[in-house]
């Protein structure tokens, strides 16, 4: 897995990933600070990244739309640095454990003290919307929903 951090995110969640093996890249370093969020999408799905980004509303819809995607992580809160580094490690431990995100979502958030995941897949749950007219902000949560304390 490699990861693509978006420029709302802390550039030191690379050196996260790479502490677990990862190859990450932050929007900036690389020379993309200031894309427009489609932009983001194709240079992460053509590149087999997963996007990590705080921006859930814009990149959920964007995502959706792809007929593939390597994963998306959305870390919910708006947190600092120090908070960021800490969840994003615990989503890099849920997906050591759960394994691939093609097609799918994982949201983390907090509840309390509590880490709290939502994974599900993106693609089914547009159709679904489409299909029976569900609200637009419904997901179709696929089993990884959970929290874990700090």
């Amino acid at each position: 897995m490699k990861f693509l951090i978006d420029d709302c995110l802390t550039v030191e969640l690379v050196s996260e990933a790479g502490a677990k093996g990862y190859e990450a890249c932050h929007q900036v370093r690389i020379g993309k600070s200031g894309w427009l969020d489609w932009n983001i999408v194709q240079y992460a799905v053509d590149g087999d990244f997963i996007l990590v980004t705080n921006n859930a509303s814009d990149f959920r819809q964007l995502f959706g739309m792809q007929p593939f995607h390597p994963g998306l992580i959305i870390i919910l809160p708006n947190v600092d640095r120090a908070m960021q580094r800490r969840l994003f490690q615990e989503a890099l431990a849920t997906l050591a454990q759960a394994g691939d995100l093609a097609n799918r979502v994982l949201e983390v958030g907090l509840n309390g003290d509590e880490v709290t995941f939502n994974r599900y897949l993106e693609l089914l749950a547009n159709k679904a919307r489409k299909s029976r007219n569900c609200s637009p902000g419904g997901s179709l949560a696929l089993g990884l929903g959970g929290s874990r304390g700090l």
